[in-house]
């Protein structure tokens, strides 16, 4: 007894904790104008890869920025991945001390949306006359439209709640030097026949061990760098499920079933892997000993012989010819491939200017100068059609190869590729929970190739026991509807800790309860004397 009141009164603690911080603001209501009579300190947290060229770009746009706005302070807090962010995020705001401004991803934004007005929807402040778009009473020239298919990206339930800030997609990067040497000529639309095909002759071995492809003792033919990526594309281009908007989770299908199938196929051949299994793609591209690297559009200036961002020692590089070229698909013709990338939201406040002066800064990150010198980095391509169709980002593009840093051939040919493929782009619907069904979706790959590595069988029953673990460690039935027609989750009852804890809660509400009604009741009797 003792310590289940202990346990109640430690979950009282929490509830109540819980009630503090962001979720107990006002919904954000846009004021008439911005109040310029002020000052403001905004936080801006964004994701670095230790790439100083970026950093430069942020502080550049944060002191333009507060030159146009001297009485609004940019304070810029980097992070090296999206998952610190994150974290730090959902840690925040439960203490309302969340950033005025932050980079993340949709998938994350679903979570902390589960708390009351948290993020600020954006549909009202895109369209308004003034501080909007294409708005009269911007101090720097406004970004103009946003490239459709970005912007659906950051529709939830129906509402705009991120700005995108660059977008990417995936992009296979050919050895094609070895795919000749191989006996093969690359089709205009690589097909994963095509790549299934051409990775079992290079992963053919001598007696020795050496592989004839390269001459080498290494070789691996087909590498995937995001393999929720790979299971969420092939479930698109086979009109299959994933998930609906409304968090139906459709992945645990025939589809599915089949694609992890032919992955153990030729996992076992050693013909296909995974960057988690054996390390990044482009290194063992510019080594010799990969034929098909797959990783996104903005990883391109790691890809190639001359890459500026090259990360093997020099004695093992490689020369050969680069191709870059769209995913494998199953239909040439109506070609499908994900569009990602970072994004941009803003988090409420109580003081309403202090959301309009990070809104000002939110969408300055959407102006030519920022977006063409962010694209400029990387594979990235700008998100507005005014920044695509300028004469500065147009010359950028059109002097591909002349040198191998700012307008590296093989970064401009990446970028090249999202810009001709826009509207073959999609995306995946938005959810809270729907981070999790990602990682399951790549997991279901991670888990199949990583048993044939150890020789174990992997037939039909073994999918039945992995679908069944994939729900149960992301929880799957608990952050969306899961279709069950293709899961056998077990009925295994709950463990004592958790039937324990789900009744000291139950308790907590019991006693608020009746606490309330103690109090309702004396007051009562207290009006009646």
């Amino acid at each position: 007894m003792r310590r289940a009141a202990f346990l109640c009164a430690l979950l009282l603690c929490l509830s109540l904790c819980g009630c503090h911080g962001s979720r107990r603001l006002d919904a954000f209501v846009m004021p008439e104008s911005f109040d310029t009579s002020r000052d403001y300190t905004i936080t801006f947290w964004a994701k670095n890869d230790t790439n100083k060229t970026q950093t430069a770009i942020y502080e550049k746009a944060i002191a333009d920025f507060q030159t146009l706005y001297p009485n609004i302070t940019v304070s810029l807090k980097l992070y090296t991945d999206y998952g610190r962010i994150y974290n730090d995020v959902i840690t925040n705001l439960s203490t309302g001390t969340a950033p005025n401004v932050c980079i993340t991803y949709p998938d994350h934004i679903a979570t902390y949306l589960t708390g009351d007005n948290t993020v600020v929807p954006l549909d009202g402040l895109l369209s308004d006359a003034a501080y909007g778009l294409s708005g009269t009473a911007l101090l720097y020239d406004a970004p103009g439209a946003i490239i459709p298919q970005h912007l659906s990206e950051c529709v939830l339930d129906g509402q705009t709640y991120a700005l995108p800030f660059m977008r990417s997609t995936e992009a296979c990067y050919v050895n094609k030097t070895l795919v000749e040497k191989l006996g093969y000529t690359l089709p205009d639309t690589l097909t994963w026949d095509f790549i299934w095909e051409v990775s079992e002759t290079a992963a053919v071995r001598d007696a020795d061990g050496t592989y004839p492809a390269n001459g080498q003792k290494v070789m691996l033919p087909f590498i995937y760098k995001s393999t929720d990526n790979m299971m969420i594309t092939y479930l698109a281009q086979a009109g299959a499920g994933y998930s609906t908007p409304d968090g139906e989770i459709e992945l645990f299908n025939d589809t599915a079933r089949e694609l992890l199938h032919t992955v153990a196929e030729h996992a076992a051949t050693k013909a296909f892997s995974t960057f988690k299994i054996s390390g990044y793609p482009a290194n063992f591209l510019n080594a010799g000993q990969c034929v098909f690297a797959i990783d996104s559009t903005a990883g391109a200036t790691w890809m190639g012989s001359d890459a500026p961002l090259i990360d093997i020692s020099a004695d093992k590089l490689v020369r050969f010819e680069t191709a870059v070229m769209t995913v494998p698909q199953l239909d040439p013709q109506n070609p499908r491939m994900i569009s990602q990338g970072p994004s941009v939201c803003v988090f409420n406040k109580r003081d309403p200017q202090e959301v309009l002066a990070a809104w000002l800064f939110a969408q300055y990150l959407l102006t030519e100068p920022v977006q063409i010198a962010y694209a400029q980095t990387e594979g990235y391509v700008p998100v507005t059609e005014k920044a695509r169709a300028s004469d500065v980002y147009l010359d950028y593009l059109s002097r591909a190869g002349e040198d191998n840093t700012t307008h590296y051939a093989v970064k401009i040919q990446a970028s090249r590729l999202l810009l001709d493929h826009t509207a073959d782009t999609f995306v995946t619907p938005v959810w809270n929970g729907s981070a999790s069904l990602r990682d399951a979706a790549g997991q279901l790959i991670e888990h199949v190739t990583k048993s044939v590595n150890r020789r174990q069988t992997v037939d039909d029953a073994y999918i039945d026991t992995l679908y069944e673990d994939m729900v149960s460690l992301y929880h799957l039935d608990q952050v969306g509807h899961t279709d069950m027609s293709a899961v056998h989750v077990s009925g295994e009852p709950l463990p004592d800790a958790a039937v324990i804890l789900l009744c000291s809660l139950a308790g907590v509400w019991v006693l608020i309860a009746a606490y309330y009604v103690r109090r309702a009741l004396r007051r009562k009797k207290q009006e009646n004397q």
